[in-house]
C-alpha cells in the first residue's frame, strides 16, 4: 500500500478508468467525511483483497488458548471484519473496547482479542476487503484471541504475500478507487504525561517516542519515518516484536493475562539484568513494535475499503492501545 501521495493525487486527479470513475460517489457515501478534521481524498489507486484464503493458528498472548485465522477475499467497499460462530464483527472504531494491554472488538456479547498486528499488516500490505474467520476448539467461550505467533507481524505478511493481492471488485464487477483521509486540522489527545499530536502534512508521517527509564537497556526512544509503504513496512517494522518487562510479568499473571507469553513470542527486558533473551533484531525493535501497533489501531479508522492511516504527521509519545484508540475515535468524530 503505497501511504504518500502526489501533489496530483491530493488535488483530485481522478483516474480515466471508466469503472473506477463509476464507483467514485460510491466510495465517497461510504467513506464520507465522519468529523470536519477529515477529507476523504482519492489515492488514485483501486482497493485490493487477498487473492486466496490465508490461514495461520497459534496461541493468544493473554489467553494461552489455540485459536485459528483464515482471512478471505472480500468484495470491493466491504472493509475488514471478524467473523466468529455467527458473529460479524467489523474492525472499526465503533466496537473497540478500551484495554491497556492489546485492541479488543465486541459486539453482542462476542469479542475478539489483540487485532492489532494482524490488522497493522492488513493495512500495511494493501489488504484493503477480506472477511477474517475465527475458530477455536471450545465451543462455549464468547471470546476469542488473534494468535500471537512470534509477537510481531511478520508471519501475517510473509503468508499475505504468499497468497498475493487482487483488484476487489463490487457486486457489479467493477473496481472501487482507494481514498484516503487527510487531516484538515491539528488534533491532539493525552492522558498524564502520554499524548498523541496530529498535524495537516502532505504524507503519512509517524514519529514515536517511548521511555522507561526503569529499563535502562529499553529507556528513551524515537523512531520517524515518512517511508511507510508495504516494503518499508516488511523490513523495518513487521519484524519488531513485542515487548515486557521480566519484573512485572509475575503480577500480570497474576492479574490475568499473558498467559500464553513466552520468550518464543516477545522480547523481556530485566530492570537490572537488560534483554535476557537476545538478540534483537533491531536496536530500537520495542519503539518499532509500537509503531507497529499504532498502525493497526489506526487501521480501525478505516470505512468502506479505504485507508486508515491520516494524512498526516502523527507524533506520539508514551502511547498504547487506549491512547491510540482515543485518537481514531476523535477523527471519526465520537469523542
Amino acid at each position: 500500500m503505497n501511504l504518500t501521495f502526489s501533489k496530483k493525487a491530493l488535488g483530485f486527479n481522478f483516474s480515466k478508468n471508466p469503472s473506477m470513475a463509476v464507483n467514485r460517489a460510491f466510495n465517497f457515501n461510504t467513506a464520507r467525511n465522519l468529523s470536519s478534521l477529515i477529507s476523504w481524498i482519492p489515492t488514485g489507486k483501486i482497493q485490493q483483497t487477498v487473492a486466496s484464503s490465508v490461514q495461520l493458528t497459534g496461541i493468544g498472548l493473554h489467553s494461552g488458548k489455540l485459536s485459528t485465522v483464515t482471512i478471505f477475499p472480500e468484495l470491493a467497499g466491504m472493509g475488514r471484519y471478524f467473523k466468529f460462530r455467527s458473529n460479524v464483527i467489523p474492525a472499526s472504531t465503533d466496537y473497540v473496547k478500551e484495554s491497556p494491554l492489546c485492541t479488543t472488538l465486541c459486539k453482542d456479547g462476542h469479542s475478539i482479542n489483540t487485532v492489532e498486528h494482524l490488522l497493522s499488516a492488513l493495512e500495511a500490505t494493501g489488504v484493503d476487503n477480506c472477511s477474517m474467520q475465527m475458530e477455536t476448539s471450545n465451543t462455549h467461550d464468547s471470546s476469542i484471541e488473534v494468535p500471537i505467533l512470534d509477537g510481531s507481524a511478520r508471519e501475517w505478511v510473509d503468508a499475505i504475500e504468499e497468497a498475493g493481492l487482487k483488484a476487489a471488485l463490487d457486486r457489479s464487477g467493477n473496481s472501487c478507487e482507494k481514498l484516503a483521509p487527510v487531516l484538515r486540522e491539528p488534533v491532539t489527545v493525552w492522558k498524564n504525561d502520554s499524548f498523541i499530536a496530529a498535524f495537516p502534512y502532505s504524507e503519512v508521517k509517524i514519529t514515536y517516542g517511548i521511555d522507561f527509564p526503569q529499563a535502562p537497556e529499553i529507556g528513551c526512544q524515537w523512531f520517524s519515518s515518512t517511508c511507510l509503504d508495504k516494503d518499508f513496512f516488511a523490513k523495518e517494522l513487521a519484524s519488531a516484536r513485542t515487548f515486557c518487562i521480566y519484573e512485572q510479568v509475575e503480577q500480570l499473571r497474576k492479574s490475568g493475562v499473558i498467559k500464553g507469553g513466552s520468550a518464543k513470542n516477545a522480547i523481556v527486558c530485566s530492570e537490572s539484568r537488560g534483554w535476557l533473551n537476545p538478540p534483537l533484531r533491531f536496536s530500537d525493535e520495542p519503539c518499532r513494535h509500537k509503531v507497529l501497533d499504532l498502525i493497526g489501531d489506526l487501521s480501525l479508522f478505516a470505512h468502506g475499503g479505504n485507508q486508515g492511516l491520516p494524512v498526516a504527521h502523527i507524533i506520539v509519545y508514551k502511547g498504547g492501545h487506549a491512547l491510540h484508540a482515543n485518537f481514531a475515535r476523535r477523527l471519526s468524530g465520537i469523542n
